[in-house]
């Protein structure tokens, strides 16, 4: 027989825990433990984000929120924004004749990402179906804009992208060619 192995084996007769492989195969799981318990601290002390309490009355809110917008495809209301540096103009239509407009719309601009950056406008009536008032130009990019009225009974909700030039057209039930046309 090899004599090295028989003198490895009698070099090798310690206990368990004076050798350094049981501890390197037992640090790993170790480490798993460790991190599992420091996960459950920080998941039952951090507050749910996305979690409110109020639900219910935001699923109501959302569905006034979709009413608004049915009626405002049933009056069939359409507006057309101009958008210049300084001044914003509607010009709002409705294909339901016995609508009356009313005397101030309410728009908002705003902007997906950066909340800080929006703007919220109150719009007197200067015409049949013209809107218009002063605001500052947001910078460029994609903007969500919404038009109400002032009770809020209808909501017309579209995209800008900016600078816009022309008439953006939001609401309505033409056809998306008849759109092209009218700008």
């Amino acid at each position: 027989m090899n004599t090295s192995i028989l003198n490895a084996a009698v070099k090798d007769t310690g206990p368990w825990y004076r050798q350094p492989w049981p501890w390197i195969l037992m640090s790993g799981p170790f480490m798993v433990v460790v991190a599992s318990f420091i996960s459950a601290w920080y998941a039952l002390s951090s507050a749910d984000g996305l979690v409110v309490e109020d639900y219910y009355k935001q699923g109501l809110s959302a569905n006034q929120t979709i009413a608004m917008s049915e009626k405002a495809q049933k009056l069939g209301l359409e507006v057309g924004l101009t958008l210049s540096e300084h001044a914003i103009s509607a010009k709002l239509a409705a294909k339901d004749k016995n609508y009356n407009l009313p005397a101030i719309i309410n728009l908002t601009l705003a902007h997906p990402t950066r909340a800080g950056m929006d703007q919220t406008l109150r719009l007197a009536k200067k015409g049949e179906g013209v809107y218009s008032g002063d605001y500052r130009l947001p910078t460029a990019g994609h903007w969500i804009v919404t038009v109400e009225d002032d009770t809020g009974s209808w909501r017309l909700l579209g995209n800008v992208v900016l600078p816009a030039a022309g008439v953006t057209v939001i609401g309505g039930v033409a056809a998306p060619a008849d759109i092209r046309n009218q700008q």
